[in-house]
């Protein structure tokens, strides 16, 4: 039986350490889906398109990854796909405390379905997608941050739009 995990995220933008966790997951199980939320609470900077074709393009070489976007329940799109498992990467205690509250939820809703915590590379412990945009606004090097198959698209939106601080 093959083992499938699914790695959600908003991924806006995708950093280093979410390649990281990801790469890893898919050293451990036989697929892994990367799902890109739609999430507008969080009123992302990127479009969904956007965030999906960072994604693809940042995993396009690694055969047992596939991309997918969703809205609603994430406990659904685990279910609808098939997946085993919900792999959330860990960089904080904060981010456990919001982790552990939503695995338990999705737990009740299906007992099926696991929750793995990968904890993150410590090179990354302080990265997030709101520090990358952050440090872009004001004209910070973003290198290291961010995949390099993006790094441009991330430094020219910011141009471009007139995102700077």
């Amino acid at each position: 039986m093959e083992k499938i995990a699914l790695c959600p995220g908003t991924y806006d933008p995708v950093t280093e350490g979410h390649k990281d966790v990801i790469i890893r997951c898919a050293q451990v199980f036989d697929q892994v889906i990367v799902a890109v939320s739609k999430n507008n609470r969080k009123k992302p900077t990127y479009t969904l398109k956007q965030r999906l074709d960072f994604v693809k393009r940042i995993f396009k070489d690694v055969k047992n990854i596939r991309i997918i976007s969703f809205e609603g329940l994430l406990i659904d799109v685990a279910k609808k796909e098939k997946a085993g498992v919900i792999v959330k990467g860990l960089r904080a205690i904060s981010d456990f405390e919001y982790e552990f509250q939503m695995a338990q939820i999705n737990k009740k809703l299906n007992p099926e379905i696991e929750t793995m915590f990968f904890v993150t590379n410590p090179k990354y412990a302080y990265l997030s997608s709101s520090v990358v945009k952050e440090v872009a606004s004001f004209n910070g090097c973003i290198t290291g941050l961010v995949p390099e198959e993006i790094e441009q698209d991330i430094i020219k939106s910011f141009k471009k739009n007139k995102l700077f601080k």
